[in-house]
């Protein structure tokens, strides 16, 4: 079996520590991982799994295939007092 992770563009969120009520923030959202035959069959076992996806409002989902498991952690504080664009 492949794995996947689905995300969907719907929605918004605020960045850390804003203190408005006005989302700030566009973008994807994880809706889940999950792990099928293919794109479809692993959207199916991740509903099957969450049944509460069905109460949510949210409608198009993307599933991308995930060609390595491995992940890596950035920190833009790490950034910050560097120029990354010399």
């Amino acid at each position: 079996m492949k794995s996947y992770i689905l995300i969907t563009r719907e929605g918004y969120t605020c960045q850390p520590g804003s203190e408005s009520a006005v989302p700030d923030i566009e973008n994807c959202q994880v809706i889940g991982f999950s792990k099928g035959i293919d794109h479809e069959d692993a959207f199916r076992n991740l509903v099957l799994e969450n049944e509460y996806l069905l109460d949510t409002s949210f409608d198009e989902i993307s599933g991308l295939e995930l060609a390595c498991e491995k992940g890596i952690f950035f920190h833009l504080n790490d950034l910050k007092n560097y120029s990354i664009l010399e």
